[in-house]
C-alpha cells in the first residue's frame, strides 16, 4: 500500500477532462466546485455515519470508561470511530469542506436522534471535522493516500482534545493526563478513523459505487 499509487486524482486524463467538461478550476487544475451529486452522497456519508455514532455511543462510551478507569486519559483509545466521518467525507468527495460538512452532518444526525451528550455533540462535530479538513487543505485537496486518511483522523482527535480542555474542563486536569489523552486521541483518530477510514473507501470503491468520484476510479481504474 504506497501512497503514491493512490493518493491522487489529479494526474489522469479523465479528472482533467471532467474538469474541463464542467467548466470550472481549483487548486492545482482540480475542480473544487461541489457537484449535485457530491452534495447527495455527502449527506448519504453524512446520514450513515451518524447511525454508526449511534451504535458506538454505548459500546465505545462503555470501552472510554474502562480504560480511562484503569488509567486516567487512557479512554481516548476509544473515541477514534466517533472521528470517522471527516475522513470519509475528505477521501471520497474531495472538495473543500467535506471532511467538515460530513462530520457535522453525522454529530447532528447523533444528537437529534438522541445521545447521552446532547448538543455538545455538534461542537464536537465541528471541531472534529475542522481538524481532518486542514490536514486535506494542507495538501491541496490533491493526495488521499493512506497517510494523508491518517493524519486527518489524527488531527480530527486533536480537535477533540483541544474543545476538551474547555467543556470537559480538562484544563485543569494533570500535564500527565493531558498528554496520555492526547496522545490515545491521537492514536486511535489514527487507527480507527483514518486507517479504517481508508480501507471501508476501498472496499465501497471496489463495488464500483464510487465510480463518479475520483476515490473510485483510483481503485477500479476506470474513466
Amino acid at each position: 500500500m504506497h501512497e503514491t499509487s493512490i493518493g491522487t486524482d489529479t494526474t489522469g486524463r479523465a479528472e482533467a477532462a471532467d474538469g474541463t467538461a464542467n467548466g470550472t478550476t481549483g487548486t492545482g487544475g482540480r475542480r473544487t466546485r461541489w457537484r449535485v451529486v457530491d452534495i447527495v452522497v455527502a449527506s448519504v456519508i453524512g446520514v450513515a455515519t451518524g447511525l454508526v455514532f449511534l451504535l458506538w455511543n454505548n459500546v465505545g462510551y462503555a470501552w472510554f470508561m474502562a480504560a480511562d478507569a484503569l488509567t486516567p486519559g487512557l479512554g481516548g483509545i476509544a473515541v477514534g470511530i466517533w472521528l470517522i466521518g471527516g475522513v470519509l467525507g475528505g477521501l471520497i468527495i474531495r472538495k473543500p469542506g467535506a471532511a467538515l460538512y460530513v462530520e457535522l452532518l453525522a454529530a447532528m444526525v447523533s444528537a437529534l436522534i438522541g445521545n447521552q451528550w446532547g448538543i455538545e455533540t455538534l461542537y464536537s462535530g465541528l471541531v472534529q471535522g475542522l481538524g481532518a479538513e486542514l490536514v486535506f487543505l494542507a495538501f491541496g485537496y490533491r493526495r488521499f493516500g493512506v497517510v494523508v486518511a491518517m493524519l486527518a483522523g489524527a488531527a480530527a482527535g486533536v480537535g477533540a482534545w483541544t474543545l476538551e480542555l474547555f467543556t470537559s474542563g480538562n484544563l485543569q486536569k494533570s500535564a500527565e493526563f493531558l498528554a496520555l489523552y492526547l496522545g490515545t486521541l491521537v492514536v486511535s483518530g489514527a487507527v480507527l478513523a483514518g486507517l479504517l477510514g481508508w480501507l471501508v473507501v476501498r472496499a465501497l470503491a471496489a463495488t464500483g459505487a464510487l465510480n463518479r468520484f475520483g476515490a473510485g476510479r483510483d481503485v477500479t481504474g476506470r474513466v
